[in-house]
């Protein structure tokens, strides 16, 4: 089945195109969710004219997700957990952690865009990349520190 994507796809392409994908993946998750239209003349004719609109939307999605990628990167994040004996961790540090660390900061990051590909389960210094927008990543320092025995 070919469709016009309405936003951008990972994996499978930007605003705007016209792309060809399994019947079920169009029906049960791309025009559901307004992400796509059938690839008729009519609807190639409403996405040329919304391309405009598109274009300007992502210039300044882009520009704003620079502008955190810039105060983001002189961040860095510490985050202290239980240790064995052997300096092992009890636990790990997820993004979840992280993103929360970064909202007492002041920062609004969603989990989602933080790339942590596996669990942190060691001390140290780790760089993880954040995807603020498909064309901006900024590397955000994260450290894993043993926390105080009491």
């Amino acid at each position: 089945m070919e469709v016009i994507l309405r936003e951008h796809v990972d994996n499978l392409g930007r605003r705007g195109d016209l792309v060809k994908v399994a019947d079920g993946y169009a029906r049960n998750y791309l025009l559901p969710r307004k992400m796509a239209l059938l690839a008729t003349e009519g609807n190639k004719k409403v996405i040329e004219r919304e391309k405009v609109k598109f274009d300007a939307n992502e210039a300044e999605e882009q520009k704003a997700a620079q502008a955190v990628a810039d105060r983001l990167a002189v961040v860095e994040v510490e985050i202290s957990r239980k240790v064995g004996e052997t300096d092992a961790l009890f636990g790990s540090v997820t993004n979840a952690d992280i993103a929360e660390v970064l909202a007492a900061k002041g920062f609004d990051i969603d989990r989602r865009t933080i790339q942590l590909h596996d669990p942190i389960k060691r001390l140290g210094e780790f760089e993880v990349p954040v995807k603020l927008h498909r064309d901006v990543t900024v590397t955000l320092k994260v450290k894993v520190t043993a926390e105080a025995k009491a």
